[in-house]
C-alpha cells in the first residue's frame, strides 16, 4: 500500500493534463476533454500505449476535477482514498462524469468527420505584365479570368434539367452515419461523414450532361483591376472573393494579381529611383553646357559644368517613381558618358595638336603596379 501511495506522489497530475497549478476548474475540464478525444480507445483501437495514457488522464482528472480531492492533492501530494483506485482503468466513470451534462459527455466521446462542411473556394493567381509608364501613372484595366461558376444548364444542382437530387438512402438525408455503442454505465456515439453522398445528404441519380453532376462549369470572367502608381515588380494585389466559388454555401476564394514590369529601353529602376545614361560630346565635357534628357513625366535639362569627367552622376530630385503608399517621388540619377571621337578630320586633328601644345601641365607617365614593384625589388 505504501508503495502505491509513493508512486502516486511521484505523478504530477497537472503535468499529465498539461495545465498550470493555478488553472481554473473550467481550464482543467477543457484540457481533459481534449486529451480524452485524442487517446480514447475507440480512436486508437489496439494501441496499448494510448490505452495506458487514457487511464492516466482519467486518474488525473478524477482528482483535479474534484475541488476537495484537488485541495488534498495540492497539500499532501495525493487525495484521500486515491490509493484504493490505483490501476482501476475504466471503472468508476460514474464519479468521473458527475457534474458533466450530456453535451459534455457527447463532446468527449463523439468522433469522426461529422456533417459535410461548406468549404471555401480555392484562391486564384493571375500574372499581369505592365509597362514602366503604367507603373508610374497607375492604371485600371479589365482582365479575363477562367474560373468555375454555376452551371448554366442545371443551375448548380448537378442534376439533369427536369430532375432533382434525391435524398441519400444510406444516411436518410442527414449527411451523417451514427453508430451508438452502449456499455454498463453510458453510451457513446460515433459520427462520421456519409460515404455515399459525401456528407451532402443528397445523391444525383441523373447527372447533368454539361457539368457531369458537379454543378459547376469553367467560364471566362471579367474582373476590373486598379493598379496604384508606384507599384513594383513582384508586388501582388488581393481581390477578395474573386477566386473560385466555395462548395455548398461556402465563401469564394480570393484572386491574387502578380505584377510584372517590362524592361524599359531607357530607364533602370531601383526602388523609387530611376537610372539612365546620357552621352555628351568632348567639347561639352570640357567647356560645359546643358543637355536635355527624357523623364517619365516629360523633359528635363541638366547643366554640365566645365571639366565634367566621364561617368559623373547627376541627381534630379523628385523625377523618379511615385513612392507606393507614401507621398512624393524618388530621384532620377543620370550618368553622363563622354563620347571620345575615334576618327578626326584633318582640321580637327590640327586643332587638337595645337590644343595639346598649349597645355601648360607637364605630362607624367603613370606607372603601373608591376613597374613600381620592380623599382622596389631593385632597391
Amino acid at each position: 500500500m505504501l508503495d502505491k501511495v509513493r508512486s502516486m506522489r511521484e505523478k504530477d497530475y497537472y503535468e499529465i493534463l498539461g495545465v498550470s497549478r493555478d488553472a481554473s476548474q473550467e481550464e482543467i475540464k477543457k484540457a481533459y476533454r481534449k486529451l480524452a478525444r485524442k487517446y480514447h480507445p475507440d480512436v486508437n483501437p489496439g494501441d496499448k500505449e494510448a490505452e495506458e495514457k487514457f487511464k492516466l488522464i482519467n486518474e488525473a482528472f478524477e482528482v483535479l476535477g474534484n475541488p476537495e480531492k484537488r485541495s488534498a492533492y495540492d497539500q499532501f501530494g495525493y487525495a484521500p482514498g486515491e490509493e484504493s483506485h490505483a490501476g482501476r482503468g475504466f471503472s468508476g466513470f460514474e464519479d468521473l462524469f458527475r457534474g458533466f451534462g450530456f453535451d459534455d459527455i457527447f463532446d468527449v466521446f463523439s468522433f469522426g468527420e461529422g456533417r459535410h462542411r461548406h468549404a471555401q473556394g480555392a484562391d486564384l493567381k493571375f500574372d499581369l505584365e505592365i509597362s514602366l509608364e503604367d507603373a508610374f501613372r497607375g492604371m485600371e484595366t479589365e482582365i479575363s479570368i477562367p474560373r468555375f461558376s454555376e452551371c448554366s444548364s442545371c443551375g448548380g444542382s448537378g442534376a439533369r434539367p427536369g430532375t432533382s437530387p434525391a435524398k441519400c438512402p444510406k444516411c436518410g438525408g442527414t449527411g451523417e452515419i451514427r453508430i451508438v455503442k452502449r456499455n454498463s454505465f453510458m453510451q457513446t456515439i460515433n459520427i462520421s461523414q456519409c460515404d455515399r453522398c459525401d456528407g451532402k445528404g443528397e445523391v444525383i441519380e441523373f447527372p447533368c450532361n454539361k457539368c457531369g453532376g458537379t454543378g459547376m462549369e469553367r467560364r471566362e470572367g471579367k474582373v476590373r483591376v486598379k493598379i496604384p502608381p508606384g507599384v513594383e515588380d513582384g508586388h501582388y494585389l488581393r481581390l477578395a472573393g474573386q477566386g473560385e466559388p466555395g462548395s455548398g454555401s461556402g465563401p469564394p476564394g480570393d484572386l491574387y494579381i502578380i505584377i510584372h514590369i517590362k524592361e524599359h529601353p531607357v530607364f533602370e529602376r531601383h526602388g523609387s529611383d530611376l537610372f539612365c545614361k546620357a552621352v555628351i560630346d568632348l567639347p561639352t565635357a570640357v567647356l560645359g553646357g546643358s543637355i536635355e534628357i527624357p523623364t517619365l513625366s516629360g523633359k528635363a535639362r541638366i547643366r554640365i559644368p566645365p571639366g565634367t569627367q566621364s561617368h559623373t552622376v547627376f541627381r534630379l530630385r523628385g523625377q523618379g517613381m511615385p513612392r507606393l503608399r507614401e507621398n512624393g517621388r524618388g530621384d532620377l540619377l543620370v550618368k553622363v558618358v563622354v563620347d571620345i571621337p575615334k576618327k578626326l578630320s584633318r582640321e580637327q586633328k590640327e586643332l587638337m595638336e595645337r590644343f595639346s601644345k598649349t597645355m601648360s601641365r607637364k605630362r607624367e607617365t603613370v606607372k603601373g603596379f608591376f613597374e613600381r614593384l620592380k623599382e622596389r625589388v631593385r632597391d
